[in-house]
């Protein structure tokens, strides 16, 4: 019988995505396939410090505290109480949001040169920006919604008369680099705009204002690489008691929204947002897994809002929900991604870091 591989899933971070990246986590390491994995959970607190948790638990600051070994030949973890080491064979990031989707850790994975679940610095980087994911995906002829961008230094000078007069009323502010709908406001008038913008660069030191789009939210899932698999889309149809998808119609509110898998969309629709959400995923250059969020109007146009990278996986996660519809159940999803992570890796060991020159040193 092959040896089981033992996982290292990494949850929680210095995030205000921490709490949602901890459910997402529970449910991976319930999951997980353990005739095939070992799961080993990794939580990192609220302050950044690292710990070996029993499990997925909510209060990780009483695990054991952990440092990493920065031995690429060997790449482990050290318990710090009686420096015990361990190693193991691959790293499922469970991090949502700042320093765990925007390429941080990602980084620090590929340094210690460790099979990785996702995708990497660069597309991380990229998706988590909506300003930079946004351009890049208007210069790959994707459909996105009038925009503007900002950055703290300019927040004095920024007016409701010049974005409104740009973009029209309503339009939304979000923070550049959040995910969630954390800093995320819609602004219908001069009352709500300062406000907005507090909110917005309260967490980020970039701000984007955004075209409001009428219409239905629209999900899809991606698996796999070269190619990436579309599932079927999805839609979140909200209550209208919210003015949008806010966080806590998405993670407290049981009654905010209805899930609707497969969405009910003409065949045509269905298809152009299929194409359209691979597209933007090889667009950012994203890997393993993503899900893509987008907007139907009522006139049958598309417009590919944003890119998740670590999509959530907590009970009313979309993603999971929607390679479900499609005959994926969860344990397979999950040893899915594992595969392609370490596929990927294989591949990616045919690459030389060495170079023979003349050069003297």
């Amino acid at each position: 019988m092959p040896k089981k591989k033992k996982v290292a899933i990494l949850y929680g971070g210095r995030s205000v995505e921490h709490g949602v990246s901890i459910n997402s986590a529970r449910n991976i390491f319930e999951y997980i396939d353990k005739k095939k994995f070992e799961p080993v959970a990794i939580g990192i607190s609220t302050k950044g410090r690292w710990y070996l948790t029993e499990g997925v638990s909510k209060e990780i600051e009483k695990g054991e505290a952990l440092a990493l070994a920065l031995d690429p030949v060997k790449p482990g973890f050290i318990v710090l109480k009686g420096s015990k080491r361990f190693e193991v064979d691959i790293i499922f990031p469970v991090l949502h949001g700042t320093d765990g989707e925007d390429g941080s850790i990602q980084g620090m994975i590929k340094a210690i040169d460790l099979p990785m679940v996702g995708t990497g610095v660069l597309g991380s980087s990229m998706a988590m920006n909506k300003i930079v994911s946004k351009r890049l995906l208007k210069e790959a002829g994707l459909p996105v919604t009038d925009f503007l961008a900002f950055r703290f230094d300019q927040k004095d000078k920024i007016t409701f008369n010049s974005i409104a007069k740009q973009l029209g009323t309503p339009f939304m502010v979000k923070s550049a680099s959040l995910g969630s709908s954390v800093g995320v406001s819609k602004v219908k008038n001069k009352n709500d705009f300062k406000k907005a913008v507090e909110e917005a660069f309260k967490y980020d030191d970039e701000m984007i204002a955004e075209k409001y789009v009428s219409g239905r939210e629209i999900e899809c899932a991606i698996l796999g690489n070269y190619p990436a698999e579309a599932s079927y889309p999805g839609e979140v149809v909200i209550s209208k008691n919210y003015e949008f998808y806010t966080f806590d119609a998405k993670y407290v509110d049981p009654e905010a929204v209805r899930i609707d898998v497969p969405a009910k969309l003409p065949k045509a629709i269905a298809e152009k947002i299929r194409k359209a959400s691979v597209k933007a995923f090889e667009a950012l250059h994203c890997e393993d897994f993503s899900r893509i969020d987008l907007f139907l109007d009522k006139k049958g146009n598309i417009y590919v809002n944003e890119i998740n990278s670590i999509p959530g996986f907590t009970n009313s996660s979309m993603y999971p929900v929607m390679w479900k519809e499609r005959g994926i159940s969860f344990p397979d999803l999950i040893t899915r991604l594992l595969d392609l992570a370490q596929e990927r890796y294989n591949r990616g060991k045919r690459i030389e870091r060495g170079f023979q020159s003349g050069l003297k040193f």
